[in-house]
């Protein structure tokens, strides 16, 4: 996986597109993040994601529904938004890491990871979803 910086960030848009935005990678206390940078706003997300949700994805051989809310709304299960917050994944929970900006996993990861050219996403206006490839 080619990892982009600050400087050389993967330029990227929601799945619907209508918004733009920058993520890379970065070490924060010893540990690889995805940064992620949305207009002025800055998330954090546990690089381990990538592979997790890949390897989640291919097991669930299928669509799922990314959904996406802010950390203190409740998620929908079966969505990989609620994955990504769930005591039963892989880190068992979040796998957002800056507090009151830990949500929207299931808006910002999935273009990174068809990026990486590890699923394919919809791009319709809302409810999309996503697969492993």
């Amino acid at each position: 996986m080619e990892k982009r910086t600050k400087d050389n960030p993967w330029n990227l848009k929601t799945p619907p597109g209508t918004s733009e935005y920058q993520m890379w990678m970065e070490e924060k206390d010893g540990m690889e993040i995805i940064v992620c940078k949305v207009g002025s706003t800055i998330l954090h997300y546990d690089a381990r994601a990538i592979n997790d949700l890949h390897k989640m994805l291919r097991e669930h051989c299928d669509w799922m529904e990314m959904g996406s809310k802010d950390e203190k709304q409740d998620t929908k299960e079966g969505t990989v938004e609620h994955w990504a917050r769930s005591t039963n994944n892989p880190i068992c929970g979040w796998y957002g890491l800056k507090k009151n900006f830990r949500g929207r996993f299931g808006m910002y990861m999935p273009p990174l990871m068809e990026e990486l050219g590890l699923c394919e996403i919809e791009h319709n206006p809302k409810n999309n979803r996503m697969r492993a490839l």
